[in-house]
């Protein structure tokens, strides 16, 4: 797993280059017969699409004879060779991306669009595709979704309402740590500091020696926007594509407003900066990547983490350790003089703006619609399941007597199943699957009720978000709102990916101590610099943009 901030970085360099890719494209590529279907996707390193057991479902209800380009699961390669095939002018019949690791953006699909390199699917859209109509239906934010801000649906997004991922800033504390010094978990910035200065200095995991690190984070937006929000709303400086969304934007009083100019931010920052000068914040926090992170949630040499800061407690490894597994659990928002904000990832939950999905001008009419149907079926119900987790028997089965589901006030609908290692792991295309995942679908799933087993994961994420759900900020800024168009769109996508990066890598500068944040000096240069990267057109095209759309 890549750093957030190296990635945030990276994935603005591919847009600061796509333009010039983009006009590389050909107009007339060729073609390969109607019955061979070439795409992009992302491929695991447990998968192979070619022999993939989903690949072989679609290609024989289709009657088509499926082909691969692929790429890794790592944000940076995928979004070099995407662009890289897009440039060659030799690209694939359709694109199926994941989200999280590389998804167009708004701003690209209006380009292909306009350049003719992809196709428009409103027409495609319709009788033919009745699981996805319906799912615009059902869902109206995910069709919202699918439009650009040209009006026009040029590719299908992935609509994943993750409850726990809409939540994203968690703080897991060790409860066996707190109960072994008799604290209770904080409620407050101080009270947290107390606890993390008793985790350093009180020796709680028993064996004699200094090597507890209270706490820790892997690229640091967690953890930033976890101890910021007491002090002022901060959203998570980490989304679907980094640098991509409008991360540090707030709302106040109806203006939008870039939260690090304000007094407050810089008031959030000194906080989280005084724990890091006192050894209380891992110094791997801001550039360690998710295996250096586990190596410290699973070390050999006895649990070492008092607290992290990430969406989910990923870091120890159930199977290898379930009593250390056991030991994390969530802690609620800290009260502090902004109140008990938690950041909300709004606009669909775990989708965001822009397409998993496109279909280019390589596609004849014949392919075009053949991959409507296809994508329709991975809409469907039965099409999902086998999408995104595979053979029924194997890798699910239907809910039985007396299966909860995650949301107990839903029926139960079907479990996924234990594999031996090894096993069952080509049978799906993952999360290139999950293009509609509601409320209804995800939480209907069976979940075991012991949420300390693998089996309960599910459950212990449900669990912990509800501590930070009804903590919505009143500054949260609806960007999945806003659409921008044109000349201006190029332009916000420049000023956008120098900003957000910009703020990403300074917040950490501050925090480490490479930059003073109780120099006035250092704070002006950091003002003086956001000006110079154009922060005031910044907003300006952001609150244009939203008061056009209110």
């Amino acid at each position: 797993m890549t750093s957030r901030f190296t990635r945030a970085a990276a994935a603005g360099a591919a847009l600061a280059v796509s333009a010039g890719a983009f006009a590389a494209c050909s107009s007339d590529p060729e073609t390969t017969p109607d019955d061979v279907i070439t795409i992009f996707v992302p491929q695991g390193d447990d998968a192979d699409f070619d022999t993939n057991a989903f690949t072989k479902v679609l290609e024989e209800k289709f009657d088509v004879d499926l082909q691969f380009e692929t790429t890794t699961w790592d944000g940076t390669a995928a979004a070099e060779k995407r662009q890289i095939s897009l440039a060659s002018g030799d690209y694939p019949d359709a694109y199926m991306l994941i989200p999280w690791v590389d998804q167009f953006s708004s701003e690209e699909l209006v380009k292909l669009g306009g350049q003719g390199v992809i196709v428009q699917l409103d027409d495609l859209i319709g009788e033919d595709t009745p699981n996805l109509t319906a799912a615009f239906e059902k869902e109206p934010g995910f069709k919202e979704l699918a439009t650009s801000p040209d009006g026009k649906i040029w590719g299908i997004p992935a609509w994943n309402d993750c409850f726990h991922c809409s939540y994203p800033s968690k703080l897991w504390m060790n409860s066996d740590w707190l109960d072994t010094l008799g604290l209770q978990q904080p409620t407050t910035p101080e009270e947290l500091r107390t606890v993390l200065e008793a985790f350093k200095t009180q020796d709680p995991n028993g064996n004699g020696q200094a090597d507890e690190i209270p706490l820790s984070a892997a690229g640091g937006s967690t953890l930033l926007s976890y101890l910021m929000n007491p002090f002022v709303y901060t959203p998570e400086m980490y989304a679907n594509a980094e640098a991509a969304n409008p991360a540090t934007l707030g709302a106040v009083n109806g203006q939008v407003t870039l939260q690090p100019t304000r007094d407050e931010w810089r008031d959030a920052i000194a906080y989280v900066a005084s724990l890091y000068e006192d050894g209380l914040i891992d110094e791997g926090a801001f550039t360690q990547n998710g295996e250096a992170l586990s190596a410290k949630g699973n070390s050999a040499d006895g649990v070492i983490l008092g607290s992290v800061a990430i969406m989910h407690p990923w870091f120890v490894d159930a199977a290898s350790d379930e009593e250390r597994y056991e030991q994390y659990d969530a802690v609620a928002p800290l009260t502090g003089p902004n109140g008990s904000d938690a950041t909300y990832a709004g606009g669909g939950a775990g989708a965001a703006p822009g397409a998993t999905f496109v279909i280019t001008n390589r596609s004849s009419e014949a392919k075009q619609k053949k991959l409507m149907q296809i994508l329709d079926f991975m809409v469907s119900y039965e099409g999902h399941l086998q999408a995104e987790f595979g053979v029924e028997g194997v890798n699910w089965e239907p809910a039985g007597e007396g299966d909860v589901a995650l949301d107990e006030s839903l029926e139960p609908t079907f479990e996924l199943l234990t594999l031996p290692e090894g096993e069952g792991l080509n049978n799906s295309w993952g999360p290139i699957g999950q293009f509609f995942s509601d409320a209804e679908f995800r939480n209907s799933q069976v979940t075991a009720t012991d949420v300390y087993t693998p089996e309960g994961y599910e459950r212990r994420l449900f669990e912990a978000t509800k501590l930070y759900e009804g903590h919505e900020s009143a500054e949260l800024f609806p960007y999945w709102e806003v659409g921008v168009t044109g000349e201006t769109a190029t332009e916000l996508a420049t000023l956008q990916t120098n900003v957000e990066n910009f703020v990403t890598q300074a917040s950490a500068e501050f925090v480490t101590g490479v930059r003073d944040i109780d120099s006035d000096d250092d704070w002006n240069e950091f003002q003086q610099n956001l000006t110079d990267l154009g922060a005031e057109r910044y907003v300006e095209i952001y609150q244009e943009a939203w008061d056009a759309s209110r």
